[in-house]
Order: C-alpha cells, then sequence, then structure tokens
C-alpha cells in the first residue's frame, strides 16, 4: 500500500514554506510603500526617482507595489535618488538590523554634506569604536 502523502522534514513543513513566502512578500510590501512615501514626501515623481536611481520606471514602479523586493544595490541607489541614508532602507527591507538611537549616528546620517560612500565609512568606524570601547572603562 502505497502513501500519497509527501514526507517534509520538519524544517521544510509546507506551512513554513508559506509563511516564509508571505514574510518576504510583507518586506517587499513594506519597503515598497515606504519608499513611496518618501518620494511622495520629498515631491519627487515615479520617472524622476527611477531617473535618479538608474532604474526602470515599471521596475520602480513593481518596487513600490510590493511585487518586487529590489537588492541592496538597487536599494542603496534608490536611497540616493530620495536622498537619504541608505542604512535607513536597509533596515526597512530588512537587510539590516535597526541599531539603537544615537546623536552621532544621527548626525552622521542626517549630514548631506558629505558622500553616502564617506557617511557609511564614517557610520562604520564609529561602530568600531563603540565595538571595541564596549565594556571598557572610562578613561
Amino acid at each position: 500500500m502505497t502513501n500519497d502523502t509527501t514526507d517534509a522534514s520538519p524544517a521544510e513543513s509546507p506551512e513554513d514554506s508559506g509563511t516564509t513566502i508571505d514574510a518576504v512578500t510583507n518586506a517587499a510590501s513594506d519597503i515598497g510603500a515606504f519608499i513611496r512615501s518618501q518620494r511622495v514626501g520629498a515631491q519627487v515623481s515615479l520617472r524622476q526617482l527611477a531617473e535618479r536611481a538608474g532604474v526602470s520606471n515599471p521596475y520602480l514602479s513593481q518596487i513600490e507595489r510590493g511585487l518586487r523586493k529590489p537588492s541592496a544595490d538597487v536599494l542603496a541607489q534608490i536611497a540616493k535618488g530620495l536622498r537619504v541614508s541608505a542604512e535607513v532602507l536597509y533596515v526597512r527591507a530588512g537587510i539590516l538590523e535597526e541599531r539603537p538611537a544615537s546623536p552621532v549616528r544621527d548626525a552622521l546620517i542626517a549630514d548631506e554634506s558629505i558622500s553616502e560612500r564617506q557617511r557609511q565609512m564614517l557610520l562604520e568606524i564609529y561602530e568600531s569604536f563603540r565595538n571595541e570601547n564596549q565594556g571598557k572603562p572610562a578613561e
């Protein structure tokens, strides 16, 4: 007698794969809605942002509608086009974990006089100093 049900390991049950797909879909929808709200708030058209970010109109529209989940590189391009920190988009997309608030980090992120690359480098240096000094007594 044959068994018509498929054997699925507990780690890969159909319910789990559906949950994973739902999580990815929700993340794509959330980042898309966030990008759209930032674009509208900045009074930038879809076409203008697509041009600034170097992506096609249809692709950006699909991202905003939650039909596509952009890569980290595309998010960085969109962030540049919106003049926001790429880190903000990475956190919203679930690529990075949100970090505790810090006045220094906030100031670096808000500073428009430096490039995105310079900003990211300074943030990395700042975080490395914080991690190095964690648990050490103040000098």
